[in-house]
């Protein structure tokens, strides 16, 4: 993937905090934040299926002018809860970049699992949930893409510095 001059998640991620949206964040940018240097051009998000959670999140990628990526313009997509209960894993482009939401990551436990292992940072004055370096190193095992693969061999390495300073 190719950088993309719009990305921005810090916008997003204080939408998503502000709207009280139950997120956790993963991918590159949970790496980021467990201290990987890998760069990373999107943001990607596991939620929670609870239906006022699905509600306030088709609501918020409204406001945020959310559109399917890399689908036809013509092609019918109604963003609201019902869709998003129907699907589970949707890409989005925003006005800020990329923007994952993933109810089912590939090698993740289920949600709760995550949410409850995740590690909370602040961002801007907000609590935000990123996932667990376990967590991540499974996602990344299961991606199975080479640059995941030396992602995890980096997230292993975090995880054992990690362990030896506590």
């Amino acid at each position: 993937m190719s950088p993309d001059d719009r990305y921005d998640p810090g916008p997003a991620i204080e939408a998503l905090a502000d709207a009280g949206i139950d997120f956790v964040l993963i991918g590159g940018l949970a790496g980021i934040a467990q201290g990987s240097a890998y760069p990373t051009y999107d943001l990607d998000i596991m939620y929670s299926r609870e239906r006022a959670n699905l509600e306030r999140l088709a609501a918020l990628l409204r406001d945020l002018g959310a559109t399917l990526r890399g689908a036809a313009r013509h092609l019918p997509f109604i963003l609201d809860a019902d869709t998003l209960e129907e699907g589970g894993n949707f890409t989005f482009e925003t006005p800020h970049g990329a923007l994952d939401i993933l109810a089912y990551p590939a090698g993740a436990p289920k949600y709760e699992d995550v949410k409850s292992a995740a590690d909370e940072i602040d961002f801007a004055g907000r609590r935000i949930l990123v996932a667990s370096l376990d967590h991540l190193i499974a996602m990344k095992d299961a991606a199975g893409r080479e640059k995941d693969r030396l992602m995890a061999t980096e997230y292993r390495t975090l995880a054992d510095e990690k362990q030896r300073q506590s």
